[in-house]
């Protein structure tokens, strides 16, 4: 028998090396290390934090408002935006004049929540913008604590639903903004500090202290802290916590008022002004951002815009009238606060017959974009 060449074992070599290649390639060893390898990848990637599960809001006020106040912080995440509250009993007759108002704004600036009292009738329902912003509500009377109740009910909501919530505006259903939207956001997430009014002092002040019998207030909350104020006002989100948090003053406020008193009984327009004068006076503009005209009173309501009545010259009337400033907690040792002349950004009340007038000139006038000088004349 012929033995092989050199050179014929070496081309036998070549012939044979393919198919070695492919054994190790698919190897059971090399499959596993290829497998290892593709582990080690997925868990070092599975160590990366996962974002926390959206918070589950109760419905119950019992577990709504400490959820609120645990789970949030002072401070906003990323993009500072303003919650519109609105509270009402009615279909919102002007929601066309905030559709529009809304349309010219920045969808990632503003949030919209809606209480709506469910023993009233929404027809036609809530649609546009304010479809699904109805949070779960309940019934709200006049001289009951009822109001203040749903006021904290929107702001629980509004701290669970987005941490960048940082200025929370309490409207109600006559309310319009007499700004463009852009006016209204600077001026209000340029602000450290709430926008409410505080007043001491007032006319019927005891009266309403002691709606709920002459020494139900103490020892919490004492005369000389009692303040009254526009239901209406802008908190920072500090302060909104600060509501949702609160029970040791609430529960002073949460109590009805006797029959006989309860035409001294506005818990809504005492308990927010009350609780931060107590908690934090130097925290807020003392003067409410929402204009309404009490030259005119009936039966406890301010006067009601008519069709008539709505034009170009009302919305710069209403413009350049000026807040009241009433107690900052500071005795008058804060000199800035007298000079600022903070301009009103909503006024009520509107009726639901001027809409067509509001529209007609809302484009040209009153969402018209300011120019430079027109923004700095106001602030």
């Amino acid at each position: 028998m012929l033995s092989p060449s050199p050179l014929s074992l070496f081309c036998a070599l070549l012939l044979c090396l393919p198919f070695a290649i492919i054994f190790t390639i698919n190897s059971p060893a090399a499959t596993t290390a290829k497998t290892t390898t593709r582990a080690a990848g997925e868990t070092l990637l599975s160590r990366k934090p996962k974002p926390p599960p959206p918070i589950r809001i109760p419905k119950d006020d019992e577990s709504l408002l400490p959820l609120a106040a645990a789970r949030t912080k002072n401070t906003p995440t990323g993009t500072k935006k303003v919650a519109f509250l609105f509270l009402t009993t009615t279909p919102l007759p002007l929601a066309p004049l905030w559709q529009l108002y809304f349309n010219r704004s920045n969808t990632n600036l503003y949030n919209i929540y809606v209480h709506a009292d469910p023993t009233f009738k929404y027809d036609p329902p809530f649609s546009g913008v304010f479809s699904r912003r109805v949070i779960p509500s309940k019934p709200t009377l006049r001289f009951t604590p009822t109001l203040s109740s749903a006021a904290r009910r929107l702001l629980a909501h509004a701290l669970l639903h987005d941490p960048g919530n940082y200025m929370f505006a309490l409207l109600s259903p006559s309310c319009i903004p007499i700004h463009p939207f852009d006016f209204t956001y600077r001026t209000l997430v340029n602000s450290e500090k709430s926008f409410i009014e505080v007043l001491k002092d007032e006319p019927g002040q005891y009266d309403r202290w002691a709606a709920r019998g002459d020494n139900a207030m103490l020892p919490e909350v004492k005369l000389e802290d009692f303040r009254i104020g526009s239901q209406f006002w802008v908190l920072t989100r500090k302060h909104a916590r600060l509501v949702v948090s609160d029970r040791r003053i609430w529960d002073k406020f949460d109590k009805p008022c006797e029959y006989e008193r309860r035409g001294s009984c506005y818990p809504e327009e005492n308990y927010f002004p009350t609780l931060l004068h107590m908690r934090d006076p130097r925290g807020c503009v003392p003067a409410t951002l929402t204009h309404v005209d009490w030259s005119v009173n009936i039966d406890g309501h301010p006067r009601e815009y008519q069709e008539s009545d709505v034009g170009p010259e009302l919305i710069m009337r209403l413009r350049n009238t000026r807040p009241w400033y009433g107690d900052d907690g500071t005795n008058g040792s804060d000199s800035t606060l007298r000079e600022r002349h903070h301009p009103f950004l909503f006024a009520r009340k509107f009726s639901r017959g001027s809409i067509q007038r509001l529209l007609s000139i809302a484009n040209d006038f009153i969402f018209k974009d300011q120019d430079e000088g027109s923004r700095m004349a106001l602030l």
